[in-house]
């Protein structure tokens, strides 16, 4: 007899309910998803799960490769593709090379990116280099980019374009559209960045166009580090087989055949060895979590708390480095400083947690942040400049 199958999950509107699920935010403001999410009562009992599995079957791993599935799933569900368009890979710079390395630079060898790129992917562009490739920087003028820039940078020469979805340096929202379009035009391949959105920041892969997009979990998704997702749009060719492979990048990895190397169709031709199960487990907690978001409502209240703290240090006196355009502004307040980290360290004794890059002190925020939250920061940094540091 079938078991009745679960209702679907209700959809969370209210960040109120939401931010119920974080426990720990009773105990400290969290202004650090750009780096790592909050920690979920959900991702605590998968990864306590995990653990039991291990416990009761000592290796069960057809358990565990359910979980990787759930997981490929749950991220395609989450950018609007299919399960056979995802790849389940490590971190963000492996999809980046699975993506490069099997381009050709014979003929096109120009790659398009820009100093708002994370270096954990343009270290793979640069790396191209040695393959032929003529790698491009669209500069930034404090802070911003200009899409003409970036519109002028893509020819007929250009093999690939990487433009960031958002961008870590300062939360900057990137011309993402009008950029595929001119890669499009130009024949040239696209790769899209999407750690710094995903999770809090709607993503539709049909309606962006984009060849590549890679995005993992320990920010915005929830989860742990250890696992990331590349999006390869069915139908892109490779020019050059996948050369970094492994066994679960065959067409039947359980064939266990070592005379012979087959690369299917799917996005799994890019994967390698066997992936992180405990990441699978914190991923789909996560990917729970914000798959039942409403998407309209978390940009409305992340756009507000961010308005919220962006006006308040403007109102202090403080410089930032952050759009101050909403339209323009991700899920971050960039606050410029001499010396960040510091701050940042000063804040997480205070149990504020932020994450200082450069010369800016990053506040991001999630669905399951609120105004107090903005005001308590807000206030220690006030406290900060009165100290004297």
């Amino acid at each position: 007899m079938n078991a009745t199958p679960a209702p679907p999950a209700e959809t969370i509107t209210d960040p109120e309910l939401f931010r119920s699920s974080f426990p720990s935010l009773t105990e400290h403001v969290h202004l650090a998803s750009c780096s790592q999410g909050a920690a979920s009562r959900q991702l605590g009992d998968a990864l306590a799960e995990f653990q039991h599995s291990m416990h009761v079957h000592g290796a069960p791993w057809d358990i565990w490769m359910q979980q990787v599935e759930q997981a490929r799933r749950g991220f395609a569900k989450l950018i609007g593709a299919e399960p056979d368009e995802v790849a389940v890979l490590s971190n963000a710079s492996e999809g980046a090379f699975q993506a490069a390395s099997t381009r050709s630079y014979a003929e096109r060898p120009r790659i398009v990116t820009t100093d708002m790129e994370f270096p954990s992917i343009a270290h793979v562009w640069l790396a191209q280099r040695a393959r032929g490739a003529e790698v491009v920087h669209v500069g930034a003028d404090d802070g911003q980019v200009r899409t003409e820039d970036y519109l002028d940078a893509i020819d007929e020469r250009t093999r690939l374009v990487s433009v960031p979805l958002v961008s870590y340096r300062n939360g900057l929202l990137l011309p993402v559209r009008e950029v595929i379009a001119r890669a499009k035009e130009q024949g040239a391949t696209t790769f899209v960045d999407a750690y710094q959105a995903a999770g809090v920041h709607r993503i539709d892969v049909e309606e962006l166009g984009c060849d590549f997009l890679v995005a993992g979990a320990l920010k915005y998704v929830l989860g742990i580090p250890g696992i990331a997702f590349l999006y390869a749009r069915r139908g892109v060719q490779d020019a050059v087989a996948p050369q970094l492979t492994g066994w679960f990048g065959r067409e039947n990895p359980f064939a266990f055949d070592p005379r012979s190397v087959d690369h299917p169709a799917r996005a799994s031709r890019y994967e390698t060895g066997t992936p992180g199960i405990p990441a699978a487990y914190g991923a789909n907690a996560g990917l729970d979590l914000v798959n039942r978001l409403d998407p309209t409502a978390v940009r409305d209240h992340v756009r507000g708390l961010t308005q919220r703290l962006q006006d308040e240090l403007l109102a202090a006196g403080e410089r930032l480095w952050s759009p101050t355009d909403p339209a323009s502004r991700g899920p971050q307040v960039a606050l410029l400083d001499d010396a960040p980290g510091e701050l940042a360290a000063w804040l997480a004794e205070r149990r504020i947690a932020t994450s200082p890059r450069g010369t800016v002190l990053r506040m991001s925020f999630h669905f399951y942040n609120n105004e107090s939250d903005v005001d308590t920061v807000a206030a220690a940094i006030a406290d900060y400049r009165r100290s004297g540091r």
